[in-house]
């Protein structure tokens, strides 16, 4: 008998502010890249109060997801992403330990600023329909055809 894969549950908040639309993101401290913030999921918590954890403890707004809009499956990692459309509810941006910067972007500024299978997860919070599911090799989406192995 083989042993059964694991995976790993994370989550993204994806904050956007009503009043002018600006998504917020960080550049994280690990590889310097802008995404929107997220982190794993802990055992004693359900997916929305992690978007609320995670984006407070990595930008210091307080949020309230509202819905969520998509699935990512990171396939080299095996790291399974849901990501929650945000309204930003308190608090101040700012850095931490896990984002050097932290920034209020327009969505086209985010989208050229993070990698595609991170802004993929901002394009669809602002999206009609939804939740979506997409996978991605950790910095691009995978075309739908190597996905499925269609001869069975």
């Amino acid at each position: 008998m083989s042993e059964n894969p694991l995976h790993s549950v994370s989550v993204t908040g994806v904050v956007v502010r009503p009043a002018d639309g600006r998504v917020l993101v960080i550049k994280r401290s690990d590889d310097g890249r802008w995404v929107p913030p997220g982190g794993v999921l802990e055992l004693g918590e359900t997916p929305e109060e992690c978007a609320v954890r995670e984006v407070r403890e990595e930008t210091g707004v307080e949020v309230k997801p509202l819905r969520l809009t998509g699935v990512y499956k990171n396939m080299k990692l095996g790291v399974v992403s849901l990501a929650f459309f945000c309204e930003p509810v308190g608090g101040q941006a700012q850095a931490s330990s896990e984002a050097m910067a932290v920034a209020w972007m327009t969505p086209s500024e985010a989208l050229s600023a993070a990698p595609e299978a991170r802004g993929i997860r901002i394009t669809d919070a602002l999206s009609e329909g939804g939740p979506f599911v997409r996978a991605h090799d950790g910095t691009h989406l995978c075309p739908p055809h190597l996905l499925v192995n269609r001869d069975g």
